[in-house]
């Protein structure tokens, strides 16, 4: 680690906690927010055959969880290489 690690550790946290509170907010809005709390209006839009509120509630909650992953491993790679705590 850099010669400040205190400063550095809690830039580093502080960065981190901001990137999970963000990913799960998403993650929120899309599983519950669409799936649950908008379903009503979002059926009134069809994607494929089906109510967009029924799609979100069955897959399409799925498909932004995983997204999601990706932008955290994304993420907290430039995190890791911004803070010089990389693996490599």
């Amino acid at each position: 680690m850099p010669s400040q690690p205190k400063i550095n550790t809690k830039r580093y946290w502080r960065k981190n906690l901001q990137t999970l509170l963000i990913l799960l907010f998403f993650w929120f809005l899309v599983s519950f927010g669409f799936g649950i709390l908008w379903v009503e209006e979002l059926n009134q839009i069809r994607l494929g055959g089906f109510k967009l509120g029924f799609w979100f509630a069955q897959q399409g909650s799925i498909y932004a969880f995983v997204v999601l992953i990706f932008i955290y491993v994304y993420r907290m790679n430039r995190l890791d290489k911004e803070f010089d705590v990389n693996e490599e």
